[in-house]
């Protein structure tokens, strides 16, 4: 490669036959070993010329000033140097002026402050916001960008994903206070109708509450509200009991965020870690009837399908010192002849607000994570999941790691398999390994 070099002011060697081999009109045969990538506009680049800071053997052939035209010799000088010079030379030689370019500045330095030697710079070609490469017909902006930055004026911006909406909605009008209220007052705006199953006890009648009952609260959505998914807010019960009883209802109470077994449900910690405790009203009614209330709120809220809701009882009795409470149970080992009384449940209800739910929107995000439609949209489609996927795994109960309900989402709202999942998540963690600025975070399987 040729390349003529401006002319060096003193000798590099005190040996006579080196001392005049540098000059203007000296002819450079580098071996570049791709330590440099020319500028735009040198060699078809697509960059400022950069280094890897290797050291370069520059070989001159001398034929101007020296004894012997045919001698060849070598000057062993650093990449750095080269860098240094070559650079000036290209981005510091206006106006019949040298200056010294600094590549960690990405600047000029001029000899004389009055007078301006700095060309139009190139891009900055490198990781991150810098240039992927430069534009081609102005090699002073960028042509395109890393993974995770768009182009926006010829500079590398990160990406932002659009609107999540159209696909799943999270969010209601109801401001704070308003939500607090209509909660208190158990008002029928709120309620999500659901539908009550249980083998153990039915609304409204009495049961032995010896034993543990079992019923759940679902919403059968792909059957019946395919285009929808639900938030809980709250839970009320109503309770009775039989005069004079002495038991104490016990709630256990699982979420199973988008459907599938019970066993992909999470346990609700109730009165755990600042989480909300069951508030118990005492109702006007001639039996001891008593309404319990859930109350999550906007901070608690979380999806649901389906409550499982386990009942048991125990007894209370007044300790030893008269003014405290001891509990009794299970049930099953007191006297079988003792009259425990009877329980019934007159409601239930679930309080929340369904939301706008688009699965074969969402397919077409997955699907073009293989097929993508034009270039640029497969970037686009996983920036996309990867918010979908981050607001969903949000809402998760409280915890050390956060549950992955988004793959809940993925098996059992779109019915993929296992290995889809697996694919598709694989693909979002290397995707957001590349982004800027991001945290990835471990979570917790709920869904096989």
């Amino acid at each position: 490669m040729a390349f003529d070099f401006f002319q060096e002011k003193k000798a590099i060697s005190d040996s006579p036959t080196l001392e005049m081999c540098v000059k203007a009109t000296s002819n450079f045969k580098g071996t570049w070993e791709s330590s440099f990538i020319w500028a735009p506009g040198v060699e078809q680049s697509q960059g400022p010329v950069t280094s890897k800071k290797k050291p370069l053997d520059i070989e001159c052939q001398c034929n101007l000033g020296c004894q012997n035209t045919s001698d060849s010799c070598r000057i062993r000088r650093t990449s750095t140097y080269w860098l240094t010079r070559i650079q000036s030379f290209l981005y510091c030689n206006e106006n019949g002026l040298l200056g010294s370019f600094s590549e960690e500045t990405h600047s000029c330095t001029c000899p004389n402050d009055q007078v301006v030697c700095t060309a139009f710079l190139p891009c900055t070609v490198g990781d991150a916001a810098a240039c992927l490469t430069c534009a081609p017909d102005n090699r002073t902006r960028c042509g395109t960008c890393n993974t995770g930055y768009m182009l926006s004026q010829g500079f590398c911006k990160p990406e932002v994903a659009e609107s999540t909406d159209h696909y799943i909605g999270f969010e209601t009008d109801l401001q704070d206070l308003e939500m607090k209220y209509l909660l208190q007052k158990t008002d029928r705006r709120l309620e999500v109708h659901a539908i009550f199953i249980s083998n153990d006890m039915r609304l409204n009648s009495w049961f032995d509450p010896s034993w543990r009952k079992r019923m759940l609260l679902t919403l059968k959505s792909n059957k019946y509200k395919s285009s929808l998914v639900h938030m809980i807010l709250g839970l009320s019960l109503q309770i009775c009991l039989t005069k004079n009883s002495t038991l104490e209802p016990v709630l256990a109470i699982y979420i199973n965020p988008f459907g599938g077994s019970h066993s992909e449900s999470w346990f609700m910690p109730v009165n755990e870690n600042s989480f909300p405790d069951w508030e118990r009203t005492k109702l006007d009614l001639p039996l001891q009837c008593y309404n319990w209330s859930l109350t999550l709120g906007n901070k608690w809220k979380t999806f649901f399908e389906t409550v499982h809701i386990y009942l048991r009882s125990r007894i209370k009795s007044n300790g030893p010192n008269g003014n405290e409470s001891i509990y009794y149970e299970p049930l099953e080992f007191i006297d079988p002849s003792r009259n425990l009384g009877y329980m019934k449940i007159n409601n239930i209800q679930v309080f929340g607000y369904s939301m706008h739910f688009d699965p074969e929107a969402i397919r077409d995000l997955i699907l073009q994570l293989d097929y993508p439609y034009t270039q640029g949209s497969q970037d686009s489609a996983l920036l996309q999941l990867l918010e979908i996927r981050d607001r969903v795994n949000k809402l998760s109960p409280p915890g050390q790691r956060r549950l992955d309900l988004f793959s809940c989402l993925l098996r059992h709202r779109l019915k993929l398999s296992t290995s889809e999942v697996v694919r598709i998540q694989s693909a979002l963690q290397a995707f957001n390994a590349k982004l800027p600025n991001t945290v990835d975070y471990d979570t917790t399987k709920l869904c096989s």
